[in-house]
């Protein structure tokens, strides 16, 4: 069925429309915590970096380095993000979108290289970083939890 918008009047309409973020996925998890005793850890605790070194820059490049990952574990410095599949690009389960292909595929693009950014930023901070994805943890979340209680040591 064709659009009853134009291209730009379509754009219009989708821009102002706001994403509540991956509240399930994340309850989820949180749940998961309160179950196991899993204590210690903030919901979307902004975590900051210094600005980048050398010579100064203006733009992007000067802005300083934050992040909000979806738990922080800030006395064991242990960052978790759970990624969701349709949005992270997920290997297992990630079905493309056959409209607007070109969109989507550098939409999901762009995350993917912006969660590889975090993630580098992140560890050369001395974090680390546990990236979790939404099947997996409806699947296996045991496994998941497991997981992360290794990295908490």
């Amino acid at each position: 069925m064709p659009d009853v918008f134009t291209q730009s009047k379509r754009s219009e309409v989708m821009s102002r429309i706001r994403g509540k973020g991956n509240q399930s996925t994340e309850m989820r998890l949180a749940r998961l915590f309160r179950e196991h005793g899993i204590t210690g850890w903030r919901r979307q605790l902004e975590v900051k970096g210094p600005r980048e070194a050398g010579r100064r820059k203006k733009g992007a490049a000067a802005r300083r380095f934050k992040v909000k990952p979806d738990f922080v574990f800030p006395r064991e410095r242990v960052a978790v993000l759970v990624d969701g599949c349709f949005w992270h690009g997920c290997p297992r389960c990630y079905q493309k979108p056959k409209q607007n292909a070109k969109f989507w595929r550098e939409k999901i693009g762009g995350n993917q290289a912006r969660d590889r950014r975090v993630t580098r930023q992140l560890r050369a901070k001395g974090w680390s970083v546990c990236r979790i994805w939404e099947c997996r943890l409806q699947k296996s979340p045991e496994v998941c939890v497991r997981r992360i209680e290794r990295m908490l040591g």
